[in-house]
């Protein structure tokens, strides 16, 4: 499933919207100013996402996963490699984490950091399109990309799309690189598109 220019810029600009509303969630949580860019959204068909995400992530992952429901609904991931995991942690807790483990506090506080994201960006979406969408409370896992989404409870009738967006927090001159990831079925995918149309309109309006 390819998307148009349009409907490809349309999710772009969404997701920086939902973006922007999560760096300034962070920001005023910790107290110091965070930036979230979007450099790229890709779209895939759910039997290539495995081997996308495994390019570019080694090894273990800590993934942040909410299911959400409502007209669209899916499964939403924040992913970060064991290495920016440990790195954003120690730059939002600001303590240094010398033993590359991540402690219970630290995974509390990667899970507020995807559960801020994650419900910035899907908040935006049911916003926006104007669709009612509730959320799970999300859960952290650390281990391999093929464990996380193996994971995922897929609805076989159901064909599904990943969008992947490649994403980058930055805080205090560091960087730290991620994905996000939502999981849609067909129906949902496709009333996405139509709702991102109209809102597409909406906003030529203005």
């Amino acid at each position: 499933m390819e998307l148009t220019t349009a409907q490809h810029d349309a999710v772009t600009e969404l997701i920086n919207i939902g973006y922007g509303r999560a760096a300034a969630a962070l920001s005023e949580l910790t107290g110091r100013r965070i930036l979230l860019e979007v450099p790229k959204v890709v779209v895939f068909p759910i039997q290539q996402i495995t081997a996308a995400l495994v390019e570019v992530m080694r090894g273990e992952v800590a993934s942040v996963h909410q299911v959400f429901s409502g007209p669209v609904s899916g499964n939403a991931l924040l992913l970060l490699d064991h290495d920016a995991a440990v790195m954003l942690n120690s730059l939002i807790l600001d303590e240094e984490n010398t033993s590359g483990k991540l402690h219970a506090a630290a995974r509390e506080a990667l899970a507020e950091v995807g559960n801020i994201v994650l419900n910035a960006c899907l908040g935006v979406f049911g916003n926006l399109l104007q669709v009612q969408v509730t959320f799970s409370v999300p859960r952290l896992h650390v281990e391999s990309v093929e464990g996380v989404l193996r994971s995922i409870s897929v609805n076989e009738h159901e064909l599904q799309y990943a969008l992947m967006v490649h994403t980058r927090f930055h805080l205090r001159d560091s960087e730290v690189s991620g994905y996000m990831v939502i999981i849609l079925g067909i129906t949902s995918f496709s009333r996405l598109l139509a709702e991102l149309e109209k809102w597409e309109k909406r906003h030529v309006a203005h």
